[in-house]
């Protein structure tokens, strides 16, 4: 049996990986992998694999990502941080997770349930491309429209459409709109880019971008890249090079 573990953090990883053939010690586990764009290319390039234990979110996007490119028909068992509420679309298409932090029992669990149902595992590629959308639009409900701002004693709705970026600064959110004014907003990151997906995209842990506001972009050291916006921005926006393949595709298919 080969496996394949994709987790960007490493320390998990090894643990994960440690922890299957402590239950399984026959199982080989062939490659961890770190990153959406690494493991588009391996997939792509190993048809051997027999399982696949997958984070959801990576460094570089989300590991959706990676099976609706590669066209993926291998079983896939997810390790997540999402709560089981968020999560109920698993068990519906027969696909198994876990949550982190993980245990010895929760992976034997989880290989328990693979071996028990390995043959209705065998998903069709348009059956699985199913149940990676439906798994998304469980996780990342219709995107928001609108969202609250505050000035004053007063509560104004103001149209995503209307703001150029949002970004982090002194520990508060800011939304700055096209015509240049900014606003404290009471949603953090992780809800924006969450409600606010395709529209916006995390360039980094500072900026959302609204894909309206970009400009261009122009390489940066480092194989990084930088975004240049068509409103006023003081500050340099870095895209890292884990996240650049994400963003290109974002550009291009948004």
């Amino acid at each position: 049996m080969k496996i394949v573990v994709i987790e960007d953090e490493l320390l998990t990883a090894k643990d994960l990986a440690t922890t299957i053939q402590e239950i399984e010690p026959e199982f080989e586990i062939v490659k961890i992998l770190t990153s959406v764009e690494e493991a588009i290319h391996f997939l792509n390039s190993n048809n051997q694999i027999d399982l696949i234990f997958s984070d959801i979110q990576l460094g570089d996007g989300l590991s959706f990502e990676i099976f609706e490119k590669t066209q993926n028909k291998i079983p896939v068992i997810f390790c997540t941080a999402y709560d089981e509420y968020a999560l109920e679309a698993f068990n519906t298409f027969g696909i198994y997770y876990f949550l982190k932090p993980f245990t010895k029992e929760t992976v034997k669990t989880a290989l328990s349930k693979y071996h028990l149902l390995k043959e209705k595992l065998q998903l069709s590629t348009d059956e699985f491309s199913n149940v990676i959308k439906e798994i998304k639009n469980k996780l990342y409900p219709s995107i928001t429209s609108s969202l609250i701002i505050y000035e004053g004693d007063k509560i104004i709705p103001i149209n995503s459409n209307q703001i150029a970026f949002f970004y982090i600064e002194n520990k508060f959110t800011y939304a700055q709109t096209f015509d240049n004014k900014r606003h404290i907003i009471s949603q953090n990151m992780d809800y924006l880019e969450r409600n606010l997906s395709p529209q916006f995209f995390r360039a980094n842990r500072q900026y959302l971008l609204n894909r309206n506001a970009v400009k261009d972009a122009s390489q940066f050291f480092n194989r990084k890249i930088v975004v240049n916006l068509c409103v006023e921005n003081h500050e340099k926006i870095i895209i890292g090079k884990l996240k650049i393949t994400s963003f290109l595709d974002w550009l291009t298919h948004y």
